[in-house]
C-alpha cells in the first residue's frame, strides 16, 4: 500500500487508533499483523515533527526490534552508552545490557514516526492523515464511533467533518489528549511532571558514539536547576540539543524554556563544536509516572503518552508507546471483538508493568524538585562510578522483568513499599 493517505475514506472498522506516533503506529501494527481490521488515523500530514529528545534507549531498540526495524536503526546512529557529565566530573557508563541490547539510537522523529507508521500500514493497516479527532458517538457507555476534522486546503476555515464507526477504540494522541479529555481523562498535576524543550544544531561531535547528558543545569543566575541538558547525536551532521526540568503542582517550574535551551547551548558550544542557529526550538509538558486516571472504558483504552506512560527520572516515553501498543494489541485480542472487560484489564495490565517502577520513579524525582537536593547530592553521586552505573540502569528503565539480581530486586522492593505509600498510585 503507498505510504500516503488512502483517498477512500474508511467508514467503519474493527478497531481505530487514533494517533500515528509510536504507541499507535505499533499498536496498529501488531494488530494488523494479528489479522484485525484496523484503521490509523492522525492529525497530520506525514512525515511530522514532534517535540522529542529523539534519543531510543535500549529498552526502544528492544521494541523496534521486534517491529523488524533493527537493521533500520544500525543504518542511522547507534551509541554505547551515556556520558553524563556534572559538579566536576565526567563519567562514561555503557548500556548494562543482559536481557536488553547493549546499544542505543537517535533518529529524528520526523524519519521514525513515519517509517514505524508505514510498518503498520505494510502490515495492513488503513492509513487516514489529516483528520484530528474531535469528538465521539456514544452507544451507551461504549464508542460507537470518532468524529474527526480535515481542513486540507491549507486549512480552510470550514472544516469537513466525518465518523468513522468502530467496535474498539485505540487512543495515542499524544501528552495532551484531546480525545483522551473527550473520555474523561485526567491529568494529576500533584505528582510529578515535565517541562522539556530540544532543538537541532550542527555540530562537530554529530556522530559520536555517547549521548551526552549534563546533570548540573544551570540558570543564567548560576542557580542548579532539577533537571538536565542533553546532547544527543544523530550522526547527520546534527545533535538534538535540549532541556528539561521537574515540576510539581506545589513547586512549579518557573523558567523560560527556550531561552535556558540557548544558555545551555552556548555553555556547551566550545565542548561540542556546536553551530550557531537553533534549528526547529519547541518545547511541551509531559504527564509522568501514569498521573492520569480513565485510561480505559468498555471498549476504549489509552495508550503511551496519553496514560502518562513516560519515565519521570529521564523523560523517555518512546519505548513505553512502542510497549503499550504490543501489550494493548495483545489484551484486545484476548478479550475478543467485544472487548468484555477492557475497562478493568487495562488499568491493571498497566499497573502490573509499570506501576511499581512508576511509583518510586515519580517519588525520586519529586524530591529532586526540592531545592537543595541536587546541590548538595549530585557532588557525591557523581563522585562515585558504581552508583551513577546503578542510576543509569534505574534511571533509564533498564530493569526487565526477567532480571533477577540484587539492583532489580531492590528496585521492585522500593517499587512496592512506594506504591503503598502513594495518595493516588499510578493509572487511578
Amino acid at each position: 500500500m503507498s505510504s500516503a493517505a488512502v483517498t477512500a475514506r474508511p467508514t467503519e472498522t474493527d478497531v481505530l487508533v487514533v494517533g500515528a506516533g509510536p504507541a499507535g503506529s505499533a499498536a496498529a501494527a501488531w494488530l494488523a499483523r494479528a489479522g484485525v481490521d484496523v484503521v490509523l488515523a492522525d492529525a497530520a500530514t506525514f512525515p511530522r515533527d514532534k517535540t522529542c529528545g529523539d534519543g531510543l534507549t535500549p529498552r526502544a531498540v528492544h521494541e523496534l526490534a521486534q517491529l523488524g526495524l533493527e537493521d533500520f536503526l544500525r543504518g542511522r546512529t547507534v551509541n554505547q552508552g551515556l556520558r553524563a557529565h556534572g559538579f566536576g566530573q565526567t563519567l562514561h557508563l555503557p548500556w548494562p545490557g543482559g536481557h536488553l541490547p547493549d546499544w542505543g539510537s537517535a533518529v529524528p522523529r520526523t524519519e521514525l514516526d513515519d517509517r514505524l507508521r508505514q510498518v503498520a500500514v505494510d502490515a495492513g493497516a488503513v492509513d487516514v492523515q489529516d483528520a484530528r479527532a474531535v469528538d465521539v458517538r456514544m452507544s451507551g457507555s461504549r464508542v460507537a464511533a470518532v468524529v474527526l476534522e480535515r481542513r486540507g486546503d491549507g486549512g480552510r476555515a470550514e472544516a469537513e467533518r466525518f465518523e468513522i464507526a468502530c467496535r474498539r477504540l485505540v487512543v495515542a494522541d499524544g501528552v495532551r489528549s484531546p480525545l483522551g479529555k473527550v473520555l474523561g481523562r485526567e491529568w494529576h498535576r500533584d505528582t510529578v511532571y515535565g517541562v522539556a524543550g530540544r532543538s537541532y544544531v550542527t555540530s562537530e561531535k554529530h556522530d559520536d558514539p555517547w549521548i551526552s547528558s549534563h546533570l548540573e543545569l544551570r540558570d543564567e543566575q548560576g542557580q542548579v536547576l532539577s533537571g538536565y541538558g542533553w546532547v544527543f547525536p544523530l550522526g547527520t551532521g546534527e545533535v538534538n540539543l535540549g532541556v528539561g526540568t521537574l515540576a510539581t503542582a506545589k513547586r512549579p517550574a518557573d523558567i523560560a524554556v527556550k531561552p535556558l535551551m540557548a544558555f545551555y547551548a552556548e555553555q556547551r558550544r566550545a565542548e561540542f563544536g556546536l553551530g550557531e542557529e537553533l534549528r526547529m526550538p519547541t518545547s511541551a509538558l509531559l504527564p509522568m509516572g501514569g498521573a492520569v486516571s480513565n485510561v480505559a472504558g468498555p471498549n476504549w483504552a489509552l495508550i503511551g503518552d496519553a496514560a502518562g506512560c513516560v519515565n519521570p527520572l529521564n523523560g523517555e516515553g518512546i519505548d513505553y508507546g512502542l510497549e503499550t501498543g504490543r501489550f494493548v494489541a495483545s489484551l484486545l485480542g484476548d478479550l475478543g471483538p467485544d472487548a468484555h472487560g477492557l475497562a478493568s484489564a487495562w488499568p491493571a495490565l498497566l499497573r502490573e508493568h509499570y506501576g511499581e517502577a512508576f511509583s518510586i520513579a515519580r517519588r525520586l524525582a519529586g524530591f529532586v524538585t526540592v531545592p537543595w537536593v541536587l546541590p548538595r547530592m549530585g557532588p557525591a553521586g557523581m563522585r562515585s562510578t558504581a552508583l551513577m552505573t546503578l542510576a543509569l540502569r534505574w534511571m533509564g528503565n533498564l530493569v526487565t522483568e526477567e532480571d533477577r539480581d540484587a539492583a532489580a530486586r531492590l528496585w521492585r522492593v522500593a517499587g512496592k513499599g512506594s506504591v503503598r505509600l502513594d495518595d493516588r498510585p499510578p493509572f487511578s
